[in-house]
């Protein structure tokens, strides 16, 4: 979760003359930070990019702020600003993110995962203008402009179909999709406002043939929702027991997590006691991706992750 990045001198180093556009709009930038991880023994690389970069060409600019996160210039607020946003073509409009696919593919020796995220995230960014407490804004136009609801989440939905295939189709070995910030619905409004949107892009990018994942955090209330939405694997963020998910899931599914990342600050010791909990969880059943429940943060000592990777190889050994 979120590999290469913000824990890491090398990152930092970059990060002191480009920002994180400018990194990700750089295919051989972009391929370097994406490879500095794999000395640490992982078992896949995650593209560099960002979730948030489909928006720009889609009429929707925005910037990284020091401090704040994402802000979007001007949040969606009518209907007609959500009709003229553009359905993209990728390979015009984000060519240098399918530039760093196939970059990376000549240089790595282990598979690559592409990302996209899901349309109610994106939209959640688009409506409160980055990030938010409680998504009011949100939910005050999924709740009560339900046409419009609708007209933006189908124009996200194409767009995220689009990107995951052209990313799938310039190398990518398995595809990750983010719903970030979809565990604050209900079961209920998930499966009204969310779930036909996300079953459209996963049914269609499982035709593929490569591993999809799907994933939110904060949804204990929504696994089982999730997997009915699709994908062939359903992550598992670090509050709800793995071996609990899983079973509610179904063993058909792989399952992807749970480490709380914040173990990872502790000592070596707690570090490798959290990550045996997940393997312990997961029983040895075929099927679980061990990963972290969440992104990974930048006060992150190295040395952790390190002997978290190499102690997760040594105790799944097969």
């Amino acid at each position: 979760m979120r590999q290469a990045g913000r824990y890491m001198a090398e990152y930092r180093k970059i990060r002191e003359t480009r920002t994180l556009i400018e990194i990700c709009k750089t295919p051989e930038i972009a391929t370097e930070v994406t490879l500095q991880p794999l000395k640490f023994g992982f078992d896949a690389a995650i593209l560099f990019a960002d979730i948030l970069l489909p928006l720009e060409p889609m009429g929707a600019s925005f910037e990284f702020a020091k401090g704040e996160g994402p802000v979007i210039h001007e949040p969606v607020v009518s209907r007609a600003q959500i009709d003229r946003l553009r359905v993209i073509d990728p390979e015009e409009s984000l060519p240098y993110v399918l530039s760093t696919i196939k970059l990376l593919k000549r240089e790595l020796e282990v598979p690559l995962i592409g990302f996209a995220g899901a349309p109610f995230t994106l939209a959640s960014y688009l409506i409160e203008g980055g990030k938010s407490a409680n998504f009011a804004k949100t939910k005050r136009l999924m709740f009560g402009a339900p046409d419009a609801w609708a007209a933006l989440m189908t124009t996200l939905s194409e767009v995220v179909r689009r990107y995951l295939r052209a990313q799938v189709a310039a190398g990518a070995d398995a595809i990750q999709v983010f719903d970030s910030w979809v565990g604050d619905l209900a079961p209920a409004d998930y499966a009204e406002f969310v779930h036909p949107y996300v079953h459209r892009i996963l049914a269609d990018v499982q035709t593929t043939g490569v591993p999809v994942i799907h994933f939110g955090v904060g949804t204990s209330t929504l696994l089982e929702s999730m997997r009915d939405a699709g994908g062939t694997v359903i992550g598992v963020d670090f509050c709800t027991p793995l071996d609990e998910a899983w079973k509610r899931i179904g063993y058909d599914r792989g399952v992807q997590g749970n480490m709380d990342p914040c173990a990872l600050l502790a000592t070596r010791d707690v570090a490798i006691r959290h990550a045996q909990r997940a393997l312990d969880a997961a029983g040895n059943r075929p099927g679980h991706i061990f990963n972290l429940g969440h992104g990974i943060t930048p006060e992150t000592p190295v040395d952790n992750v390190k002997a978290v990777v190499e102690h997760v190889h040594q105790a799944s050994a097969r």
